[in-house]
């Protein structure tokens, strides 16, 4: 009885070593399943025909979930032009980040009236005033992924713009050389007023109205 009793615990014994093994074996194989990622990834948003100028298509979020994007443009120094972007539920990518959508994430591309300036990263840029001539332009940031697309809702871009307003004149390569200090910014040799008849070369100052006359006469 106690020899069966022996054989009875070994076998159990037995069993246990040999399930403990292939438990824990079927574990690690799912678990490394979830680490490869090889289910591939849900697509971000909906692809739409429509296209930017440059022929980057829109990539269709819902409104509750879209980035947003605000600008705002201030004076800087030696006339340039401080840019600053506010956003939400956005995240700007570091350089190096993989060409691919990403919900809320990406980089913003700055234009100035239609022209692309550059791609930012980050939400600040300094506008150069060689860029900016007289007169009134627009200021335009928009999002896009990380792939190229550009973000949309109800099949507009995300973006946002800026007016600024350069009232001061800048001279131009002809003015620059000939306008004085004192004549003040902007002024060219055709305002300029015609000199009189005693500022001409040769005057002097006995010169005055009505002396030429009074030489005559004598």
């Amino acid at each position: 009885m106690s020899w069966t009793r022996r054989s009875r615990a070994v076998l159990a014994v037995c069993v246990l070593l040999l399930a403990g093994p292939a438990g824990c074996g079927a574990g690690d194989a799912r678990e490394p399943a979830r680490g490869r990622g090889t289910v591939p990834a849900a697509p971000v948003g909906e692809l739409l025909d429509d296209t930017d100028a440059e022929g980057r298509r829109y990539r269709e979020v819902a409104a509750e979930h879209a980035p947003e994007v605000g600008v705002e443009v201030q004076p800087g120094t030696g006339g340039d032009w401080e840019i600053r972007l506010s956003v939400r539920n956005f995240r700007f990518s570091p350089p190096g980040t993989r060409a691919e959508a990403r919900p809320g994430r990406g980089l913003a591309y700055l234009y100035l009236d239609d022209g692309l300036v550059t791609r930012l990263r980050g939400p600040g840029h300094r506008l150069a005033a060689r860029l900016v001539p007289r007169g009134t332009h627009h200021v335009t940031a928009r999002l896009h992924a990380d792939d190229g697309t550009v973000w949309a809702v109800a099949g507009e871009p995300v973006e946002n713009t800026a007016d600024i307003t350069v009232s001061g004149p800048r001279p131009t390569a002809a003015e620059g050389p000939t306008a004085s200090a004192a004549e003040g910014p902007g002024t060219t040799a055709a305002e300029r007023p015609e000199p009189t008849a005693a500022e001409r070369p040769g005057a002097t100052g006995a010169a005055r109205p009505g002396a030429g006359a009074a030489r005559g006469a004598g």
